[in-house]
């Protein structure tokens, strides 16, 4: 896939996190890597929380993002459609293993884990030179059409 899966299923959307057409955002752009769904982001001086080291609620909102685009791929691989379906996280976890220097990229990975319907669980994690320094695990449901997300990649 050339394009990455924001700019193919959602080129429109406006989420701070991964969202095309938001200039301010975060610009994190996911790709399918097996069963997985893959970004490499750089942080900019201003992603810090102190020092070298990269704000927890940066974090945060990329792995949030990133395991909505793993429930959407995986809800779209097991159902074999073309398009994709607007999730929403329920819950979701981070647990911060170690500081994330800003100066290096990060890679940030996530797949969903289960799939019962429309809820997927996933789990993720974010490697900063190799050195894998958060994981999140979560619950990603995909909403109907009365919800107001439904439309949120379109």
């Amino acid at each position: 896939m050339a394009d990455s899966l924001q700019d193919r299923y959602a080129p429109n959307s406006v989420c701070f996190g991964c969202g095309p057409k938001n200039r301010l955002g975060l610009q994190l752009k996911s790709f399918p890597f097996g069963e997985a769904v893959v970004a490499d982001w750089k942080p900019k001086p201003h992603h810090v929380a102190f020092g070298n080291i990269g704000s927890g609620g940066i974090i945060s909102v990329l792995m949030d993002c990133q395991g909505n685009w793993a429930a959407t791929y995986g809800l779209m691989k097991s159902r074999r459609s073309p398009s994709a379906p607007g999730t929403v996280t329920s819950e979701y976890t981070v647990k911060f293993l170690k500081p994330s220097p800003i100066d290096k990229p990060w890679q940030v990975s996530a797949w969903a884990t289960k799939i019962e319907g429309d809820r997927v669980s996933a789990a993720g994690e974010l490697k900063v030179g190799g050195v894998v320094t958060a994981t999140m695990s979560g619950l990603f449901v995909a909403v109907k059409e009365s919800h107001p997300a439904f439309h949120r990649w379109q």
